[in-house]
């Protein structure tokens, strides 16, 4: 159980903090409500760039890095869809030095052509090495693009094409960042070994005078219902042939996420769950078979990606999954092999909340999709799942009309 406490400043700033005295460490993680989905479609990949632009220097302070290194600690961040998240930890008697170096870029960037030449460059070879230039990379644009028609998740946090982020203007970074970055679209958690009235205190010295921006409401378009089969084929050189059957599922807060999470973990988390036996085991069609869903704020997707063996067509290999679907759909899972699934998260859970830095971490998301409170009740939402829950919504998701499937065919000379 995290206790946790709250406060929010005048200009909007939302903090959440747990107190832990069984370590000498603290972990100060700002979350910004600005991901992917927040993007122009002519201007894709600005949320990842500025994940690495928060690096290169705020108003005040220019080396990010340094004040962290000579205070004993460690930092990083990461973009998604949804959110933008940076973390540092320090020992508890540095606290403040993560206060004054996240608060200081919250008020202002050093922008500078400079600055911004040096990070678009550093994000546009990330793009060729993960996206382009690597075997299945640019799998997510594909499949992202069949699923989605005019909801933003149609593209990945590293953008629809290299010319959105060589194009952008250092002006056009600025709007980005006085629209986004701001106080009062952004969530302050801090965990470990510091008091909730130290917080307050330099939550207040650290952040208090950064002026509230107003953001603007978020009204994304929503993703019309798909009613019919999505099919794509692509022919490029990579070692063998894939399989991607992508669904579309709830959001992040609707009550069934937690049984179509499980449903996932039903048919490819561990050697014995389902694709991975039958598939991969038994009828050897697989040499690798995996299934996640994307746990998106909006409504999201259930993805199954796998490589079938050689001499095994795609079109044999997404037969055999699709009846494996259909047996999810039908028949109600047993009460051991749903337990087993169930164990595994609490013990993921249970292991995860002893660190200090998951507690802040967590903290931050939840308060950002509801409160931070709710963390708590997590593993209590995933036991309520029951056998009837599993096989409903299986039907619901695994229907062909939901389903976009890409066939991806190694080139042959």
């Amino acid at each position: 159980m995290i206790a946790v406490n709250r406060h929010t400043l005048s200009n909007g700033l939302r903090i959440v903090h747990n107190e832990d005295r069984s370590t000498q460490m603290v972990a100060i993680n700002v979350l910004y409500d600005v991901g992917a989905r927040d993007e122009e479609e002519g201007r894709t990949g600005f949320a990842h760039l500025f994940e690495h632009l928060m690096f290169g220097g705020s108003v005040n302070i220019p080396d990010y890095d340094a004040p962290v290194q000579e205070a004993g600690g460690e930092n990083n961040a990461w973009t998604t869809n949804d959110y933008t998240n940076y973390y540092l930890t320090l020992p508890a008697q540095n606290a403040e030095v993560g206060f004054w170096l996240e608060s200081d870029r919250m008020l202002g960037l050093a922008f500078s052509s400079e600055s911004l030449e040096v990070q678009r460059q550093v994000v546009m070879e990330e793009f060729k090495q993960r996206y382009l230039n690597q075997p299945y990379g640019d799998s997510s644009h594909l499949t992202r693009a069949m699923a989605y028609t005019v909801h933003p998740y149609r593209w990945p946090t590293i953008g629809l094409e290299l010319a959105h982020i060589a194009d952008a203007s250092l002006e056009e970074v600025k709007d980005f960042f006085f629209r986004f970055y701001a106080p009062d679209n952004a969530v302050l958690a801090v965990a470990g070994n510091i008091s909730f009235d130290e917080v307050i205190r330099l939550a207040e010295k650290w952040f208090g005078l950064i002026p509230r921006r107003n953001t603007r409401v978020r009204n994304l378009p929503k993703e019309p219902v798909q009613t019919e089969m999505r099919r794509m084929e692509v022919e490029c050189d990579v070692p063998m042939d894939a399989l991607y059957l992508t669904f579309h599922m709830c959001n992040r807060l609707h009550p069934d996420y937690y049984a179509t999470d499980m449903l996932s973990d039903l048919l490819a988390n561990g050697r014995s769950s389902r694709l991975i036996q039958h598939l991969v085991k038994e009828k050897q069609l697989f040499s690798q078979i995996d299934a996640y869903v994307t746990g998106s704020v909006d409504d999201g997707l259930l993805q199954i990606n796998g490589k079938p063996l050689p001499g095994i067509s795609l079109e044999q290999a997404e037969e055999a999954v699709w009846e494996e679907l259909a047996l999810l759909a039908q028949t109600l899972p047993d009460d051991d092999e749903l337990e087993k699934v169930k164990n595994r998260y609490e013990a993921e859970q249970t292991f995860k909340s002893i660190n200090f830095l998951n507690n802040a971490v967590n903290m931050a998301y939840f308060e950002l999709i509801s409160r931070a409170e709710d963390v708590n009740g997590e593993v209590a939402r995933y036991r309520a799942v029951t056998p009837a829950d599993i096989c409903r919504v299986a039907g619901d998701v695994f229907k062909k009309e939901n389903c976009s499937v890409l066939y991806y065919r190694k080139k042959y000379c």
